[in-house]
């Protein structure tokens, strides 16, 4: 036990044994005690700590005993404890062995295994090279013999085929003989349809090109019997129109391009304003006409 905490220990023991002492010698009768009495217990009371002194050494020595034995028991612990890992070492140790020979000997016999699956398909390779080389010998006297009939085939085949293209040839001449004298029967006839055809898709032209016109300037007129003038803002002035129309010949959109704003605004209220304008029931001069631009000039 270090100094530090000896001389409390020493003077707390004392203490309580003079306690004790004074208690063993005072007078526990029932009568009041008296002031001299009283006087008598205090002075006893102090001297039993110096009766009853310990020496410091000998609670010092039995610390240092008990510490000793304190720190056998915890080194007895520490064995223990290390006995009980270098048990579970070589027990982990014992079990990695068991685990690698179990191993060793799972490779062992997958080798042999592997051996033995090797050696198999040696002698299977052996047979079947052997089967493949009869296969190939035989295969090579059907190709002799098929090639020698192959021979006499082509060469009678060639002497047919040449046969065969001689009176191709003949018959070829003969088809394109035929066919020169139909193309040019079916050319002459082509020409001259042509000629018509162009006569006709001419007179065609002219006359959905005058039905167009006429109706272009039956549309104008219209537009001018709808237009608002005013000779001070509009003489001498012009607007362009393009008017779309439906098959019925209502107007479906106007829109004005290059002239005089006044006149445009007008034009396009007379056109508004007729809803409907004359178009022809000719599907084609329809198309031509379906969307129609023109000028519209006031006149005074």
């Amino acid at each position: 036990m270090s100094g530090k905490y000896s001389w409390p220990i020493v003077f707390s023991v004392g203490l309580h044994m003079g306690l004790g002492l004074v208690l063993l010698m005072g007078n526990f009768s029932s009568h009041k005690p008296t002031p001299t009495q009283l006087q008598v217990n205090l002075q006893t009371k102090t001297q039993p700590i110096q009766a009853f002194a310990i020496d410091r050494a000998v609670l010092e020595k039995q610390a240092e005993k008990k510490r000793k034995i304190e720190e056998q028991k915890k080194a007895a612990e520490r064995n223990r404890l290390r006995e009980i890992e270098e048990r579970k070492a070589a027990a982990k140790r014992k079990r990695e062995e068991q685990a690698r020979k179990k191993k060793l000997e799972a490779q062992r016999k997958e080798k042999e295994k592997q051996r033995r699956i090797a050696d198999e398909k040696a002698k299977q390779a052996k047979a079947k090279k052997l089967a493949l080389e009869k296969e190939r010998k035989r295969k090579e006297e059907e190709r002799k013999r098929k090639e020698k009939a192959a021979a006499d085939a082509k060469k009678k085949k060639e002497r047919e085929e040449a046969e065969r293209k001689r009176k191709a040839e003949a018959e070829r001449k003969r088809k394109a003989q035929e066919k020169r004298e139909r193309e040019e029967q079916e050319r002459m006839m082509a020409e001259q349809l042509a000629q018509e055809m162009a006569a006709r898709q001419q007179m065609r032209s002219q006359q959905m090109q005058s039905e167009v016109n006429r109706f272009t300037a039956l549309i104008t007129q219209t537009i001018k019997r709808h237009l608002i003038t005013d000779q001070a803002t509009m003489e001498g002035k012009s607007c362009k129109l393009t008017i779309t129309l439906a098959p019925s010949g209502f107007v479906t959109n106007v829109q004005s391009g290059s002239g005089s704003p006044v006149v445009c605004n007008a034009a396009k209220n007379a056109v508004y304003k007729a809803g409907t304008l004359p178009v022809s029931k000719d599907p084609d001069i329809f198309r031509q006409m379906q969307k129609i631009s023109l000028t519209v000039i006031p006149e005074f």
